[in-house]
């Protein structure tokens, strides 16, 4: 019984010192039915959006706007309008775009959120 304690304590030792942990992050979609801005989002950049660095590194995760809201995570504040992008890093809120303000610009801003957390290279 020992010996399986010790190996199982070595292995986790292990595991906690020899690599490094990489932190768990998802992009909260908020929208609502009707929303323009959402449809236009869904349009140029979901079908894509998973295939990205940008995507592997945040997992898009859609909410809608009354809610309910994923349980566990701390927002700086409940969005108002649609849509509302959130970059939620181990469950804080480290990032938000208010609106969809067009292709180029959400990747612009969504890639500088992203390395802002230190966890993301492109």
């Amino acid at each position: 019984m020992r010996l399986v304690l010790l190996i199982a304590a070595a292995g986790l030792a292990e595991l906690s010192l020899g690599r490094p942990v990489l932190a768990e992050m998802r992009l909260l979609m908020v929208e609502q039915p009707g929303c323009t801005y959402c449809a236009e989002w869904d349009r140029t950049i979901a079908p894509i959006y998973p295939k990205t660095p940008e995507g592997a590194a945040a997992p898009l995760e859609r909410v809608q706007l009354r809610g309910p809201y994923p349980y566990g995570y701390d927002l700086a504040e409940r969005p108002i309008f649609t849509p509302t992008f959130i970059l939620v890093e181990d469950g804080s809120e480290v990032g938000r775009i208010d609106g969809y303000p067009g292709e180029d610009f959400f990747w612009g801003l969504l890639g500088r959120m992203l390395r802002d957390t230190g966890n993301f290279t492109e």
